[in-house]
């Protein structure tokens, strides 16, 4: 199949991490794949497998862009292409008008469970499927009703699990040393400054544990940092908190803890938790719409209340102390990770739904 995958991302996060991948994977199948991006995306280094003639870039602020849409449904034309894949909210009229009047399918996937513009009801008539990365997703989007319910598909996101679990065996640690990280951008709706106060809370029982923040920071002025920056200098914890920033490498990064914290207030997905799995990181995590949906309450991690610090504290204090579960814990979340989050998984449910759509 000839397939174009649009993104006017210009930063790479969990939904452009999940277009790389499954682009690459769908060239590694044989597919010939194009790309349309911001210049100067970040997005275009992470797609290896493409072939560099294969990508265009253009200007993609908005779908009012008229020049845009049509130099796109020019290339759609030209490039014979049969699907037409959009993965974030504000490409999908550019996507729909770059379709035109050629023979191309419109596909579109939602990462995200905030409520989308109306406006898109009058746009998006010609789409031939939605994939929801969760079923919160796909429940939020049919509380809309924008799209029939029945072109609605839930396919999870899928990472690279060998990746992730070779990355544990390669990390030396320092002996009498635990660490607890959390990984994903600082907005407060990551519960961030609930992971704080729940490592003052640690700290002031265990001397043992220094605790980890990988994320950047996206909001205009770096507030989010500052806040939470305040939050650590207040509680003291300045020696055993650090705000690491974005991390090129979570595989490595995840290999050096020895438990993983996803604090989250609201999770489409949380594709970290997945990835914390698959590396061999005991998981806990605040009951969000998507840690619900991957964690096995104690079977494959620990589910705790969504902004109760005094109970994620417990459920680290639980499991440092405890050897034996985290190894329970990690076993079965291993097998979870390959069986259910695989990127082979995903990318076979996302070939399978194009032909599909080609075939009508």
């Amino acid at each position: 199949m000839r397939i174009l995958q649009i993104c006017s991302a210009r930063e790479i996060g969990g939904g452009e991490r999940h277009l790389a991948d499954l682009a690459n994977a769908l060239v590694c199948r044989g597919h010939e794949v194009f790309a349309a991006l911001s210049p100067g995306a970040t997005l275009r280094k992470e797609l290896v497998a493409i072939n560099p003639e294969n990508i265009i870039e253009l200007p993609m602020r908005n779908a009012l862009n008229l020049s845009s849409a049509l130099n796109l449904s020019r290339f759609v034309r030209e490039q014979n292409v049969q699907i037409v894949h959009a993965h974030v909210a504000r490409d999908y009229p550019l996507a729909a008008l770059a379709i035109g009047r050629s023979a191309a399918r419109l596909v579109l996937t939602r990462h995200v469970l905030f409520p989308m513009n109306p406006i898109h009801k009058l746009t998006l008539r010609r789409a031939a499927r939605v994939i929801a990365v969760s079923q919160a997703v796909a429940d939020a989007l049919r509380a809309q009703t924008i799209f029939p319910t029945e072109i609605i598909r839930v396919i999870h996101n899928g990472i690279d699990v060998d990746r992730f679990s070779r990355a544990r065996e390669s990390v030396h640690r320092e002996p009498g040393k635990l660490r607890v990280g959390t990984i994903g951008h600082l907005s407060e709706i990551k519960g961030h400054d609930d992971f704080i106060r729940a490592a003052a809370i640690v700290c002031g029982q265990r001397d043992d544990v220094e605790f980890v923040i990988a994320g950047e920071d996206k909001s205009p002025a770096g507030e989010n940092r500052l806040r939470l920056e305040k939050l650590i200098d207040d509680l003291k914890l300045n020696e055993r908190v650090h705000l690491v920033g974005w991390v090129d490498d979570i595989a490595t990064l995840l290999g050096t803890f020895d438990l993983f914290v996803s604090p989250s207030r609201s999770e489409p997905f949380g594709l970290s938790i997945i990835e914390a799995m698959a590396a061999g990181v005991p998981v806990i995590a605040t009951a969000s719409e998507g840690a619900r949906e991957i964690v096995e309450p104690n079977q494959t991690g620990l589910l705790v209340s969504i902004g109760d610090a005094e109970a994620i504290a417990r459920a680290i204090n639980d499991l440092l102390g405890h050897a034996s579960e985290r190894d329970r814990l990690t076993r079965n979340a291993e097998f979870a990770a390959r069986e259910r989050f695989s990127l082979q998984q995903m990318v076979d449910k996302t070939e399978q739904l194009y032909a599909e759509v080609t075939a009508a």
